[in-house]
């Protein structure tokens, strides 16, 4: 080594032939207990980080401890769980309300969404003369969290397939198999129902009712083409049956408006021609009983009576005009008639 450069390390080295290393770092010794604590809390940290032997189960979530392939029976709700890495695992299951669409698409693949929404191809169905039918239903449900466990470890995680879609499928063919075509549109809220009840029925059926049943939808049911275009005709032709009725059941309505304003017309005229003969009775009467009291007023004292005073009215008249006419009827029955010569022009009756 050149002679410069073994100076310098001797003066480095604080003028010795041999360099000095490095002082190195005593992890465990007495003095560096606090160190110690600190490597170990780092090296937990990082095994925590790398093995995450802990699971999250969030709200509408529910967990599944598997123990060397055992699932415990009790459930993880939401929070925060430890387990074993290696040993155990943690199955998280989602417990919220899911939906499933059967939709008629072009690809007809099934789809799922972040937020739990199914879409599958439509549901085709044999009507009883075995036309083709497609039907689009929406199924609503929801996993129970209680028996999520015992559902998982029985049915496994595509529960979803072999509970709800395979019930789904099958009630929707027996029940739009037992109808026509034609008459689906017709009795489109009565099959509606017998879906509904035949597939909560059977899901209520398995053991631990491991599924919830929200609700059934039957949204569209799809004819084929020759069976839509009979059913139009036949629509066309009950609107005309309609039409024709209404039409029938109007004029009906006017004849009997007119037959009754008629009957009322002649009703008011009869009316008032029984209330004229009424009246004309009820005078016939009145005047029958005035001429009745009349005549039995009249007796032969009274005519006598009378008769005299009319001829005292003749004898006075006689005494201005002796050269009148008197004719008189016996017994007073008809007026005595004066007649006064002196002027032809002038007559007078005295009753």
């Amino acid at each position: 080594m050149p002679a410069d450069l073994n100076d310098y390390f001797n003066k480095k080295n604080g003028g010795g032939n041999t360099p000095k290393m490095p002082k190195k770092p005593d992890f465990f010794g007495g003095n560096d207990k606090k160190a110690n604590i600190l490597y170990v809390i780092i090296a937990l940290v990082v095994l925590l980080v790398i093995a995450k032997p802990y699971e999250i189960i969030n709200s509408g979530q529910v967990g599944i401890k598997v123990t060397t392939g055992k699932f415990e029976q009790t459930p993880l709700y939401p929070g925060l769980h430890f387990f074993i890495p290696g040993i155990q695992k943690v199955i998280v299951v989602d417990t919220k309300v899911r939906i499933i669409n059967y939709k008629a698409e072009k690809d007809g693949a099934d789809f799922i969404s972040n937020d739990g929404v199914m879409l599958k191809p439509a549901i085709s169905v044999l009507d009883a003369r075995g036309l083709p039918v497609s039907i689009d239903l929406t199924v609503q449900y929801r996993l129970k969290p209680d028996t999520a466990p015992q559902t998982i470890a029985t049915w496994g995680l595509s529960w979803e397939e072999k509970i709800i879609n395979a019930v789904v499928r099958e009630v929707a063919r027996n029940v739009v198999g037992s109808y026509k075509a034609e008459d689906l549109p017709v009795k489109r809220n009565e099959i509606a129902k017998k879906i509904e009840d035949m597939i909560r029925e059977q899901v209520n059926s398995f053991p631990n009712q491991p599924v919830v049943l929200e609700a059934v939808q039957l949204r569209e049911i799809s004819l084929p083409p020759r069976i839509r275009e009979q059913i139009e005709r036949v629509q066309i032709a009950k609107q005309e049956a309609e039409r024709v009725k209404y039409e029938v059941e109007k004029a009906r309505k006017e004849a009997e408006k007119k037959a009754a304003l008629a009957k009322g017309e002649a009703d008011a005229k009869k009316i008032k021609a029984e209330g004229e003969a009424q009246k004309i009775k009820i005078e016939a009467d009145a005047q029958a009983k005035a001429n009745e009291l009349i005549s039995k007023s009249l007796t032969p004292e009274l005519l006598k009576l009378r008769q005299i005073e009319v001829q005292g009215k003749f004898n006075e008249a006689l005494k201005v005009n002796k050269d009148a006419k008197i004719f008189l009827t016996p017994g007073g029955s008809t007026p005595n008639i004066w007649i006064d010569t002196k002027s032809r022009q002038r007559s007078t009756i005295v009753r």
